[in-house]
């Protein structure tokens, strides 16, 4: 381990001009060379990068790197390209057939360090087995929160990467993300078969961001003081918005009020994105008004400000999107513009779509008519039905061991099926049956989204709880403890934060935090709820576990 220790400071100091550690950086290397599965849960601009590449340099053999955004991938690769550590290409759509077949081959050659993958590219019988002929030493998965049903950015391409991992041996996995609350960290270690990970969440705190929320009843009201604070805020800024429409009007409206804004949204074409996020990282554009489309990947260190035009539908997607602001480490701030009856349009967003039974037939009656194991590529064009839809329904209809797919990609039933039409009924209820318990735990999030907006307490501690980081308040730089209006945490604390304890009706939660006479306690099944203290110990109704 001495030896192990001293190359890890010498690569570092030598290859990577380190002359110091972040937090969490060193621990997390660490952790992977000594053969343990990681999870590193650290925010952007941490040096996330530099742990898997650090890691990768010092461990025999090649790393993968599975990454959700084709542009984080090429950045990343380029910036391999400029520092001593080994060669690394690209795989996905983007490219050429003979830059794939290129990259292939220096990987089976043993000429490459790093190969960048897109998620889907897995589902390629082809890739997989290149894979397997690689054996590579070092799985590393970015954006590891997509993993996650339970998460806020849920991506069903990711949920084949434990049967993947497996598949070639079980190299070591390095999982990285930004954030990632209690609940979706054991669902991350669950879906990777992560073997007695180490787990190291780091720096969730960003103490130069100011944390305020300025409630209004009114929408006219709500945007006119938001446009005023957007011209008086000191540039450049983000702004997000809950609907494409939404981003473009605001972005109108900023124009005409002498800001060079721009906006960004999915609806857009590739090419029309493209310009505008350049456009912004070189200072173009002062301002960038944006849906949850915009930020993943995005590394601009002197945001001054994240305002939010409307609520985000869940604490795990307002933290990320509050932190790409001052990461330069200069102050910066983040005001969330709040309007009650905004909740009313995120419930509509998050309680959308029942299965059909006629849908899961089609799907079923595609698989069933098959001579052999269908692809994805196959079943999409026979079922005619959208990638993101079919996918959603393929990940259902493997949990609940209806249909299985190989590492490969390849689908088939788990057992033979005699009645289509019965199996497709049942299956339709069933996974009713689970989109309802989701919709209900997003409800609970958008529920802790509202409780931050009107908590009365410190803002910086109930985001920290939230992500089961104790912090003891005042923050000093949120508006409740510069007004010293913050109501203090409860003294009769009877249950231990981030203790287990069990519910009569809704099973077994986590505490997370106190404010007043209330605790908030994360329940595996139905989420989030928040308690009156009394009530829950007169009528008995939490039992701690031993």
């Amino acid at each position: 381990m001495a030896k192990k220790q001293l190359n890890l400071e010498r690569v570092a100091q030598e290859r990577f001009g380190f002359s110091e550690w972040r937090p969490g950086q060193k621990q997390a290397i660490e952790a992977v060379l000594s053969g343990r599965d990681t999870l590193a849960i650290m925010p952007t601009g941490s040096g996330k990068s530099a742990i898997y590449q650090i890691a990768a340099f010092l461990i025999p053999g090649c790393t993968v790197v599975v990454s959700p955004l084709v542009a984080l991938q090429r950045d990343q690769a380029q910036s391999i390209a400029t520092q001593p550590i080994g060669d690394a290409a690209v795989v996905n759509s983007a490219i050429s057939a003979s830059d794939r077949q290129e990259a292939f081959e220096q990987l089976e050659e043993g000429d490459l360090e790093f190969l960048f993958l897109a998620p889907e590219q897995l589902s390629n019988p082809e890739t997989f087995e290149r894979l397997q002929t690689a054996e590579p030493t070092l799985f590393v998965i970015d954006e590891v929160h997509c993993v996650s049903a339970w998460g806020h950015d849920f991506r069903p391409d990711y949920l084949r990467l434990g049967q993947v991992i497996e598949s070639l041996g079980h190299p070591r996995i390095l999982a990285l993300t930004a954030t990632a609350a209690p609940l979706v960290q054991t669902e991350i270690i669950e879906r990777l078969g992560m073997k007695k990970p180490a787990v190291i969440v780091q720096g969730f705190d960003r103490p130069s961001i100011e944390l305020s929320v300025e409630r209004f009843e009114q929408d006219d009201d709500k945007q006119a003081y938001l446009i005023q604070q957007v011209l008086r805020a000191e540039k450049p800024g983000l702004v997000y918005a809950a609907t494409r429409r939404r981003t473009e009007e605001l972005a109108e409206v900023l124009e005409q009020a002498g800001v060079r804004a721009g906006f960004y949204h999915a609806g857009m074409k590739a090419a029309e994105r493209r310009q505008f996020e350049t456009a912004f990282m070189q200072n173009e554009i002062e301002v960038l008004v944006a849906t949850t489309a915009f930020g993943m990947g995005i590394d601009k260190p002197n945001i001054r400000f994240v305002f939010h035009a409307d609520i985000s539908d869940s604490i795990d997607s307002y933290y990320q999107e509050i932190g790409r602001a001052g990461r330069d480490g200069e102050p910066a701030r983040a005001v969330l513009f709040y309007n009650p009856a905004d909740l009313s349009l995120k419930r509509f967003f998050s309680g959308r779509g029942e299965v059909q039974p006629e849908v899961i037939c089609l799907m079923l009656t595609a698989v069933a008519t098959s001579p052999q194991p269908i692809s994805v590529k196959q079943l999409q064009e026979k079922t005619e039905l959208s990638k993101l839809k079919l996918n959603k329904l393929l990940n259902s209809l493997t949990e609940i061991d209806v249909l299985e797919v190989s590492p490969s990609g390849e689908i088939s039933f788990c057992e033979p099926i005699d009645n289509l039409e019965a199996v497709s009924q049942y299956v339709a209820e069933k996974i009713t049956q689970a989109q309802k318990q989701r919709q209900k735990f997003e409800q609970s999030r958008l529920e802790m989204m509202r409780s931050y907006a009107d908590v009365k307490g410190c803002r910086r501690e109930y985001l920290l709880n939230y992500f089961g980081e104790q912090y003891n308040s005042p923050c000093n730089n949120c508006d409740n403890c510069k007004a010293g209006v913050s109501v203090e945490a409860s003294s009769h604390q009877p249950y231990a934060l981030n203790s287990q304890v069990t519910h009569k009706e809704w099973g077994l939660g986590t505490v997370l935090r106190y404010e007043g006479d209330k605790v908030t306690i994360l329940f595996d099944r139905v989420g989030y709820k928040t308690l009156d203290i009394q009530t829950a110990l007169l009528r008995r109704l939490l039992q701690r576990v031993t």
